[in-house]
């Protein structure tokens, strides 16, 4: 059965942009596909990647109807940039599923413009916010919340019953041991928990927080 198609494009032309346009195409979600159509950025415009056009935001903007997800890895750019799109009139894409994640969507929740990539699982009662990002190989268990723009790196393991505030960035092989149920563990807004930290409480918003177990830097 052929799905219909809704026209995608990518805000970021470097590395994660390419990583995501790979399989793109090959998303689902809610019974539709998508098509990529080319690339935004501003700052080396023209040519092409991966076959498809390099076009600033403000061309896209006129030139196609296309839905946007973007492709950077710092949650504090990627809320700029999405603010810009969405302000040159584009709107934000349905969540973009690499076809390889496990999860169920009766009880998995994603929001509008979060990528999760290759290798995923997120088990069951987890609920991603809008623009968020889930690397390669991430696990996410139950009861987890995920708020906008925050990042999981390749490789981070989130137990059960975890807060990541909107933001939040939590790097490659990155590691939270179990909230409770009446005070999940909480890592705060825009806080940062370096490559390999094993997250044992609660990490303060805006903070930064490195080694085994995490602590301030």
């Amino acid at each position: 059965m052929v799905l219909p198609r809704l026209d995608l494009a990518i805000f970021g032309a470097s590395g994660f942009a390419r990583e995501v346009a790979v399989w793109a195409e090959r998303a689902t979600w809610h019974g539709s596909a998508f098509r990529l159509i080319g690339f935004i950025d501003d700052v080396n415009p023209g040519g092409e990647l991966r076959e498809r056009p390099v076009l600033t935001l403000a061309e896209m903007a006129s030139a196609h109807r296309a839905a946007f997800i973007v492709a950077v890895g710092d949650p504090a750019l990627r809320e700029r940039l999405t603010g810009e799109a969405e302000s040159a009139g584009l709107s934000a894409a349905p969540p973009l599923i690499h076809p390889s994640v496990e999860y169920d969507e009766r009880h998995v929740s994603l929001g509008a413009g979060t990528v999760v990539c290759g290798g995923c699982t997120l088990t069951t009662d987890v609920a991603v916010g809008c623009h968020a990002q889930i690397n390669l190989h991430c696990t996410v268990g139950h009861d987890v919340r995920v708020e906008d723009y925050a990042t999981l790196a390749p490789g981070v393991h989130v137990s059960g019953k975890v807060v990541i505030g909107r933001g939040a960035y939590l790097g490659t092989g990155a590691v939270t041991v179990d909230g409770d149920y009446e005070r999940p563990l909480m890592i705060g807004d825009r806080a940062v928990v370096g490559a390999g930290a094993v997250v044992t409480r609660d990490v303060p918003a805006a903070a930064t927080v490195v080694g085994v177990p995490a602590r301030a830097r």
